[in-house]
């Protein structure tokens, strides 16, 4: 098997792969992540998460790289890491009693033969009706500043959702390991 390098430097998709127990290492890609005009919401995070493996290809010349990016969408807009506790409470007012999807995008790249792999994986959280007294309790609670949509759905974020739906909740926390399974499949890796 050839090594597994995860193109990332976030600790939640490190923790994620790590379920998988197989031994990897973690580089961080360093690309643009600027979104291009016209270009669609699900072509933004593939055309990324292809980029950040391929950005580490030269380096890594006989390595299996993983690559994924992650945007939600409310409405027809996309909203990203809040940063600041204003901006979280903004978005998680705005998603208030609506439903907000993450699209997670998802490359595999055989750097020793140049076989890539991309998907998109949707996730959609339906949340509760929420108010400005709750919004502001749970980010001071849990400061999700670095997390898109403003929650860690694997913390108490979940107490903000009325329901999920999806085909792979691990997508929601940013690399879908059903679909990354599948495609380690094809590249032969053997799963415990």
């Amino acid at each position: 098997m050839l090594p597994l390098l995860l193109a990332s430097s976030s600790t939640y998709r490190r923790e994620l792969l790590s379920r998988l127990r197989l031994p990897f290492v973690c580089s961080s890609p360093n690309i643009d992540e600027s979104h291009r005009p016209d270009e669609s919401a699900i072509e933004l995070v593939k055309r990324l998460a292809e980029q950040k493996a391929r950005a580490l290809a030269d380096s890594h010349p006989a390595h299996l790289i993983i690559g994924s990016d992650q945007v939600a969408v409310l409405g027809e807009r996309i909203i990203g890491k809040p940063h600041t506790f204003e901006n979280a409470r903004e978005q998680l007012m705005a998603a208030s009693g609506a439903s907000v999807t993450f699209l997670t995008g998802l490359a595999l790249l055989n750097s020793q033969t140049g076989h890539c792999q991309v998907d998109c994986v949707p996730f959609t959280v339906h949340m509760r009706v929420l108010d400005q007294a709750r919004v502001e309790r749970y980010l001071r609670a849990e400061q999700p500043y670095d997390c898109a949509g403003s929650f860690k759905a694997e913390g108490l974020g979940v107490s903000l959702f009325q329901s999920t739906e999806g085909p792979d909740a691990t997508s929601l926390i940013g690399l879908p390991l059903i679909c990354l399974i599948d495609m380690l499949l094809v590249e032969g890796v053997q799963i415990p």
